[in-house]
């Protein structure tokens, strides 16, 4: 059964809760009868594991206490961060026109100004780091010993610590990746009213949390063993973490890290995992519960229709994928009961990677060879997005994230469609298509001593999609491959960053820039400002470099 973190953290939201703004997450309710983590935590193991899932749930969390925002749905982190990596890149386009933050997105246009999407990342993120310093501080050795918590108790608990130090790991991650430099707190920090977290260098904090997940990875005993903790992280999660994150070292610090990225996939590979035989599998309601699924999935987050209802996460994937008039008595596409007519794919990407041929948009049928194409609808859609940007049936429809269990299809499953409002499709944070994608790179940056070590793994790949395996590795195959491989899960804007072509005029998409035919667009934009809330809350934080008054100051690249 899957393991809920909505119906788990529901009970406890209340008393776990902080006060108020971002930046005193950490202080006490000033009416002494409140419910504070001072009082929750006690003898027993299950104020300590309600502690631990609100960490997690703050992935799937529509809760708006400390947000400014005008949808909550859109507030969710998984939500807002898919949004920064691919509404901004070349494989997603979203027809919310009035939506706060669509066109910005959508166009490449942003700028200091208020925007949803990056706020929800920035006020999250943080959340999150503040939750887990919080976590750590409750569950110290000396705070456990004057409440009288067993040494077994104690013992349990110390893996729950490893868990939380993994998830601020993520958390700052996703900061420093969106935002470069961010305001950087632990366990140790001074906190409480009128304290002001300091902005830390996005190298410091990337060197912090190498630190952190490198000392997790090397204590045998501090996370659970590799595939034993699923829908929780386990040492699994800190190598793929690791991994993601020696990848992207060049554009975080200025410093490749390619021996470090390829040692950490190699830990991977000697931990059991392996490919889905069905790529489609991945992406589909039961995948949390689908054994051969669970032996790639590294990291993932559960998502269930009845007990985490939420509309971001994969509840966001499936519906806004399709139009309500999609959805029929006769034919529910993708396992869901509705649809928001949002996001979709430009034709051109779906041109451009996947070579798809004869595409038919009266019968909603074509051609593709790479089964990973396999995904979008197209019946009743336009080709072309052109003067049509926000017209939602301009464009190819994805259906790579599926609500219909593996083993049924949707006529055997549309009494059940008819009922699903959310999705309960696991969203895969981290898999193993994504550590032999990463090796390759890695392999082929240490040269080509190194790049036959990878060839048996693209060949794994290739012959899952149905395609045949590159002769040799380059920079441009690895990026064509990422496009189909990883598409919609939350890589493109990073891995087009990380290549040299998220700005630039020579690598252009459809509405790159704000033009249909795409142009390039200013370097500071490879990161996002920091929200103006937040720079007026902490006089510690200073805007980066290209936005509002630190434009035309050097770029931080």
């Amino acid at each position: 059964m899957k393991t809920s973190i909505k119906h788990i953290a529901t009970a406890v939201a209340g008393a776990l809760l902080f006060t108020a703004c971002i930046n005193d997450l950490d202080t006490l309710p000033l009416n002494p009868s409140d419910s504070t983590s001072e009082t929750v935590y006690g003898k027993d193991e299950a104020g300590y594991i309600a502690g631990l899932t609100k960490l997690y749930f703050n992935f799937v969390s529509n809760e708006t206490t400390d947000l400014q925002v005008s949808d909550a749905g859109a507030s969710e982190l998984i939500r807002a961060y898919w949004t920064v990596e691919e509404a901004t890149a070349d494989a997603c386009k979203c027809a919310w026109e009035n939506d706060a933050w669509v066109r910005a997105m959508n166009t490449n246009t942003w700028s200091d100004a208020d925007n949803d999407a990056t706020y929800a990342v920035y006020v999250r993120t943080l959340q999150g780091i503040a939750y887990a310093n919080e976590y750590l501080r409750q569950t110290a050795s000396d705070r456990l010993s004057d409440r009288g918590v067993s040494s077994e108790l104690a013992s349990r608990i110390q893996g729950y610590r490893a868990e939380a130090r993994f998830l601020r790991a993520y958390f700052y991650w996703i900061a420093l990746d969106v935002f470069g430099n961010v305001p950087f707190t632990t366990e140790h920090s001074a906190f409480g009213g009128g304290v002001n977290p300091k902005q830390a260098s996005r190298k410091d904090v990337f060197d912090y949390c190498i630190s952190e997940l490198t000392d997790l990875a090397a204590d045998d005993s501090a996370m659970p063993a590799a595939r034993s903790n699923y829908p929780r992280a386990d040492k699994g999660a800190v190598q793929g973490l690791l991994a993601r994150m020696y990848l992207n070292a060049e554009v975080y610090t200025g410093e490749p890290m390619w021996q470090e990225a390829k040692q950490a996939c190699e830990a991977i590979f000697s931990m059991g995992y392996s490919l889905c035989p069905n790529y489609a599998d991945l992406f589909r309601g039961d995948n949390g519960e689908n054994p051969d699924v669970l032996k790639e999935i590294i990291f993932g987050v559960s998502y269930d229709a009845e007990q985490t209802q939420s509309y971001g996460g994969t509840s966001y994937l499936t519906l806004a994928a399709i139009a309500a008039a999609d959805v029929s008595a006769t034919e529910m596409i993708n396992g869901v009961n509705n649809g928001w007519g949002g996001i979709r794919v430009p034709y051109e990407y779906v041109e451009k990677y996947f070579d798809v041929r004869n595409p038919d948009y009266t019968t909603g049928t074509y051609d593709v060879r790479d089964k990973r194409g396999e995904m979008f609808y197209i019946k009743g859609r336009k080709e072309s997005m052109d003067g049509a940007l926000y017209v939602f049936l301009n464009g190819w429809s994805c259906l790579k994230f599926n609500n219909i269990p593996h083993d049924e299809d949707n006529d055997s499953y549309i009494e059940t469609s008819a009922i699903k409002a959310y999705s309960d499709i696991d969203y895969p944070m981290i898999r193993l298509g994504e550590i032999y994608l990463i090796y390759a790179e890695a392999c082929m940056e240490l040269g080509p001593a190194n790049m036959a070590m990878a060839m048996p793994k693209l060949q794994e790949l290739a012959e899952r999609a149905g395609v045949s395996a590159p002769t040799s590795i380059t920079q441009d195959w690895l990026l064509e491959e990422r496009a189909r491989e990883l598409m919609w899960e939350g890589h493109r804007r990073t891995d087009l960053i990380r290549y040299g072509k998220f700005t630039s005029s020579s690598f252009l998409w459809t509405y790159k820039g704000g033009t249909f035919s795409g142009q390039g667009f200013d370097d500071h934009m490879k990161i996002f400002a920091i929200p103006a809330s937040e720079l007026a809350s902490n006089p510690e934080l200073h805007q980066n470099p290209g936005y509002g008054a630190a434009a035309g100051t050097e770029t931080d690249k």
